[in-house]
């Protein structure tokens, strides 16, 4: 009897020293972190609202953790090559992935290369919010006008998306859902060729942020006619929201936030938190933010994670009532 007790006590003694190790060992790892370059991943191409915001903020973390910050555009499959890799990567606090509201949708249309809690939400870093840009090819100034234009001619009415799945698309669904309207998704590669085909007429129209299309909006080339968002833009004043567009309750929005490998230890996930949080308050940031047509806004991680959550289960009402599939 002795002798087992003496064994167990041994053992606890080993355990206990190996915890103690691998505590010392943990603390270590992130008490001199960041000790190299990080690299952050953008699912998408350059020059798109999530690299543009992610350039921004990623800007001003290297200078706040005085650490060199890359970003590597990895796009393909609606983001969903770039976040796999990052799934996949080493959680040591030197990966991150910045994704789109896409990120709650996917999990709705395909077959995800990554398990779902693969990745540890980190912070909301901006809100997008999506305009109504219409083609001056329709008679519309107004989504009443639209949507009796949609009903006074169907099957005419075509809109696009940067693809299948993306928020732009869930928007431009839901006004089909919500208005009765028979319309065609036509999903694109990018904005670009949307605005090409919007101001030749052979699109309609696209739920979209402003960066591409408010600047042919100010030529007179295309109309935007409303905004997604809960409220209207502070820089666009005039244009009127879904909601007081005949559309109560209306209210989608895109967003960028960061995100890291499960497993990634927490002290660095809260201090990154910690540091967009502040990064989102500077008056520069506000402002290039403002000029692009997003919204610098944070979260906690917690918080981050049940927007996801929120966001996940309207998304997926979405695709189940409009019977959505992924070719």
């Amino acid at each position: 009897m002795a002798k087992s007790t003496s064994y167990r006590g041994f053992k606890a003694l080993v355990m206990g020293i190996a915890l103690c190790a691998s505590s010392y060992a943990y603390a270590q790892s992130t008490s001199d972190w960041p000790n190299k370059s990080i690299k952050v991943v953008v699912p998408y191409t350059p020059g798109g609202s999530t690299d543009t915001t992610t350039r921004i903020i990623m800007e001003k973390l290297s200078a706040r953790l005085k650490q060199n910050v890359v970003i590597e555009n990895k796009p393909g499959a609606n983001g969903n090559v770039g976040t796999a890799a990052v799934a996949r990567a080493d959680p040591d606090g030197y990966t991150f992935v910045s994704v789109l509201a896409a990120y709650s949708i996917s999990p709705h249309l395909y077959q995800l290369p990554y398990a779902p809690d693969a990745l540890l939400p980190i912070s909301k870093m901006a809100d997008l919010p999506l305009f109504l840009f219409v083609s001056n090819k329709l008679p519309v100034t107004t989504v009443q006008q639209l949507v009796e234009y949609g009903r006074n001619n169907p099957g005419k009415l075509n809109y696009a998306s940067s693809g299948t799945g993306a928020s732009a698309h869930m928007t431009g669904t839901n006004f089909g859902l919500l208005s009765g309207l028979q319309m065609e998704h036509v999903p694109y590669k990018g904005s670009a060729p949307i605005l090409a085909d919007i101001l030749s007429g052979q699109l309609s129209f696209v739920f979209d942020t402003m960066v591409v299309f408010m600047p042919h909006v100010k030529e007179g080339k295309i109309k935007a006619i409303a905004v997604s968002s809960a409220k209207r833009w502070p820089t666009e004043p005039n244009i009127p929201t879904m909601a007081e567009s005949g559309f109560p309750g209306f209210a989608m929005s895109s967003w960028v936030g960061l995100m890291a490998p499960k497993g990634t230890p927490q002290p660095i996930i809260d201090r990154v938190a910690k540091e967009i949080g502040e990064i989102v308050k500077d008056p520069d940031v506000q402002q290039r933010f403002l000029a692009a047509g997003f919204i610098a806004e944070s979260t906690t991680p917690d918080g981050f994670r049940q927007l996801i959550e929120k966001d996940g289960a309207m998304y997926g009402e979405i695709v189940k009532k409009a019977n959505i599939k992924v070719n």
